[in-house]
């Protein structure tokens, strides 16, 4: 078996739902110049109050036979490295040979082993595990070596979700309602915003704490905008509430910054989802930087490579909870990983809907929970229903 062709398919169709989608949105690196402070969420092509327009690309794997591998959705910026750049390395190589796959798109993509060419390349190896398990006639995990439980527990992330104190407790009540025993939740607020900022943060933490209860989870996310002043200064506050973690307090490359401020806080700190390979996460592992490390499947190399990364962390006694890009990657590799290593699988509930709005068959928590799918690969498989138009954008 050869692979034939790498096929990029945009479609586009409808995102229903209640209200607003996109309420609020995060805090930024960029938010330290004032003009960038005042901006709104991520837009949506909105065709009504409660109908908006999505796009999305999507990547199959083609081959000489009648088996495809598919992933996605994938960013634009992601596509054009793969049409232009990577399918010549891949197109004509065995499709099941996926480490020497993955060791040749590396090899090449030497100025690319972070950024948008390693997206892309981690894009082609999780549809290459699509294929596999297609051939194979089983799921990806078996493949890996699983399922090492019967379920995984999932953890509400509340992107865009409204960061009010009002709104955010009765959504994070919400959330528990529905079966979720952790969730995470994303500061609007930075240094740019002073001290009324801070109390902004401080208002959102004890609100959330308080609408959880003392038993669920409460992850907090600064998405790579604090610094080591900020955090010494915010940090007793945070503490009153408890977090499972803190995430992503300053910029990724501030490795030396991620290590003083975990040495500084008396709750864990998480980091890593914007590292790549095992070798970037291996500089936050040495450095003591990190409790749990984030990587995400869809951008730190695939599933190839987060096998290395959570064999490596096992190493340093250091969590892996990926970032939860794509939900059907994620799930398979973290059900072929021990529930201490790898306790948690992240799920986006604004990012995950419409990652997996064209999917025949989404995978979603069940109070609280995903269950290992039985489906063959990722058991991912477009709904041509959900599909109004379609073009292909691969030369």
């Amino acid at each position: 078996m050869k692979i034939t062709g790498i096929r990029l398919t945009e479609v586009q169709g409808r995102l229903e739902h209640e209200g607003r989608f996109w309420e609020e949105r995060l805090v930024r690196p960029v938010d330290v110049y004032a003009d960038q402070r005042s901006e709104g969420p991520p837009p949506l092509a909105r065709l009504s109050e409660r109908v908006n327009r999505v796009t999305s690309i999507f990547l199959e794997v083609l081959t000489d036979g009648s088996l495809t591998g598919l992933s996605g959705p994938v960013g634009a910026d992601q596509a054009w490295v793969i049409d232009r750049q990577l399918k010549g390395l891949v197109i004509g190589q065995d499709p099941l040979a996926i480490e020497r796959i993955w060791d040749r798109l590396y090899r090449f993509a030497v100025h690319g082993r972070k950024g948008v060419v390693m997206q892309a390349i981690s894009v082609i190896d999780c549809a290459l595990w699509d294929l596999k398990g297609k051939w194979a006639n089983a799921p990806v995990y078996q493949l890996l070596g699983g399922p090492m439980r019967d379920g995984l527990p999932a953890y509400a992330s509340a992107l865009g979700c409204s960061v009010r104190p009002d709104d955010a407790a009765r959504r994070a009540r919400e959330l528990v309602d529905q079966g979720y025993t952790a969730t995470k939740w994303f500061f609007r607020h930075g240094p740019g915003d002073g001290k009324a900022g801070m109390d902004l943060n401080i208002t959102l933490t004890r609100a959330l704490r308080e609408a959880v209860g003392k038993d669920v989870d409460l992850m907090l996310d600064a998405w790579m905008s604090w610094d080591v002043p900020y955090l010494t200064q915010i940090a007793p506050a945070l503490a009153e509430a408890s977090p499972r973690w803190l995430e992503e307090p300053v910029l990724p490359d501030r490795i030396a910054s991620y290590a003083e401020i975990r040495r500084r806080v008396p709750f864990p700190v998480a980091g890593g989802e914007h590292e790549y390979t095992r070798w970037g996460c291996k500089q936050l592992l040495d450095a003591g930087a990190v409790d749990v490390l984030q990587p995400d499947i869809y951008w730190a190399g695939g599933i190839s490579e987060l096998l290395k990364i959570c064999a490596l962390a096992s190493t340093y006694d250091v969590q892996v909870v990926p970032h939860g890009h794509s939900t059907p990657a994620t799930a398979h590799a973290l059900f072929a990983q021990p529930a201490q290593l790898c306790p948690y699988i992240e799920y986006l509930v604004k990012w995950n809907e419409i990652h997996q709005l064209f999917f025949r068959q989404p995978l979603k928590p069940i109070n609280g929970r995903i269950v290992p799918p039985d489906r063959p690969g990722m058991g991912m498989e477009l709904d041509e229903t959900k599909i109004e138009q379609r073009r292909e954008v691969s030369s």
